[in-house]
């Protein structure tokens, strides 16, 4: 059997993250990361989603998180959060 695939498609593939991988960047985002640049609804997005897959340490910064954030804030997060489920529901199973 042959596959093809187009490099398109290849360009826009997204790797599967593990909890601990979507942790990291919940912390990237909430400290600035390397290139400076603070985004809690970003971060607490990743922290919802590894403390999904069982991270404590997630969980508690995502508590964190939420006392700093406007409702707004939270809401966007939680939307960004359900997109990625939407999107990668299969993977998160796995």
């Amino acid at each position: 059997m042959t596959m093809t695939m187009s490099v398109k498609s290849l360009d826009v593939a997204e790797p599967i993250l593990s909890s601990e991988e979507m942790y990291r960047l919940g912390l990237a985002a909430s400290t600035g990361g390397e290139m400076g640049e603070l985004d809690l609804v970003t971060a607490h997005k990743w922290f919802n989603l590894a403390a999904m897959l069982g991270s404590l340490e997630a969980r508690a910064y995502r508590a964190e998180l939420a006392n700093e954030m406007a409702p707004e804030e939270i809401a966007e997060a939680q939307r960004r959060a359900r997109e990625y489920i939407a999107t990668h529901r299969a993977t998160l199973h796995a």
